[in-house]
């Protein structure tokens, strides 16, 4: 059973360190930007609901993927606290990182939707909220499952070194799932999988609602996902993380 690696605080200051989280926090600047970008196209263009969810989803799903590819030698390329999170539960990043990489995250999101504001004349980055007629835990158990995908994905794509013919394809694959993801449950409760993603639009635009779902929902699907995937299904070839060791 992987053990969680806790790290030092020398680590913060390393180089390796610094120039993950300068990549990281590029990159999700860009997935970012990207995503809450193609959601304020959708209304300001007032086209069919359909083709407007249909557009972000593809958006989110090409932009992941070519955000993981570029980050993946450097970061990572998580993008996600929630994906980070699936990563420290199976020993793959140290605790110190990973705090690093969430605050990280949030700085790049808050950063993409504050230049999305202005480049648009003030328009308001649409947030995460639940649909009419969605309650909260109904909310919070769609946002496990699709995040639980999505880590699962990472996981089996990425992430298990006897992945087979699907080496080089796991970013590929893993954009897809959020597409596909948000074509399922984006017109429930967002379909966030990721605090990052929905924490930049809700502080930009001063709009809190249902916030608190998109930090539960995704952190319980994705470190369970992690959980699961490790000590279930991966046969180890490498040794795990020291627990007083660096990433």
């Amino acid at each position: 059973m992987a053990k969680i690696a806790i790290g030092n605080a020398a680590e913060a200051y390393q180089p390796e360190t610094l120039r993950a989280l300068v990549v990281e926090f590029i990159v999700t600047f860009l997935f970012v930007f990207a995503g809450v970008g193609s959601a304020m196209a959708t209304n300001k263009l007032n086209g069919d609901p359909l083709v407007g969810l249909f557009f972000v989803a593809m958006a989110h799903a090409l932009v992941v993927a070519v955000m993981i590819s570029a980050g993946f030698r450097i970061s990572g390329g998580h993008l996600n606290p929630a994906v980070t999170l699936g990563l420290l539960v199976g020993g793959h990043i140290t605790v110190v990182r990973s705090i690093l990489y969430w605050i990280d995250q949030l700085l790049a999101s808050v950063a993409a939707c504050a230049l999305l504001n202005y480049m648009t004349g003030g328009m308001t980055t649409p947030i995460h909220s639940l649909a009419s007629g969605v309650g909260s835990i109904q909310g919070i158990l769609m946002e496990i499952v699709l995040t639980f995908s999505l880590l699962f994905t990472v996981y089996a794509t990425i992430v298990d070194p006897k992945k087979g013919n699907l080496e080089g394809l796991g970013p590929l694959l893993t954009g897809l799932v959020v597409g596909a993801n948000i074509m399922a449950g984006g017109p429930f409760s967002g379909a966030s999988m990721n605090p990052a993603r929905s924490f930049g639009p809700a502080l930009v635009s001063g709009d809190w609602t249902d916030h608190w779902v998109y930090w539960v929902g995704p952190l319980i699907g994705g470190g369970l996902a992690g959980f699961v995937y490790e000590n279930f299904f991966i046969v180890r070839t490498h040794v795990p993380l020291a627990r007083d060791e660096p990433f």
